[in-house]
């Protein structure tokens, strides 16, 4: 499912129009970037979990050529599912 696909489903489900149903999806799409730059975490109870998670500098290496190069520390996003989005994809 893309995006344009989502959205459709979203307005069809919620009897909302595709056009604010697009509005939401974005804005949900903002509140979790902006929450997670800040280093918060978003907790949906029974969906999931939005967090951050901190990887250490490490030595990597170049496929193409086999060099060693150095990858820098970075923070990453992460989504942990909760028991309930579990269960359903596992019905």
């Amino acid at each position: 499912m893309n995006k344009s696909e989502l959205i459709t489903a979203m307005a069809e489900n919620s009897g909302l129009t595709k056009k604010v149903a697009e509005q939401a999806l974005k804005s949900f799409q903002d509140v979790v970037a902006k929450e997670l730059s800040t280093g918060s975490k978003i907790q949906l109870v029974g969906f999931g979990t939005f967090e951050t998670s901190s990887r250490t500098a490490r030595t990597g290496r170049n496929p193409q050529t086999g060099k060693t190069m150095q990858i820098p520390a970075s923070t990453v996003p992460k989504f942990k599912p909760g028991k309930a989005l579990k269960d359903s994809v596992n019905q």
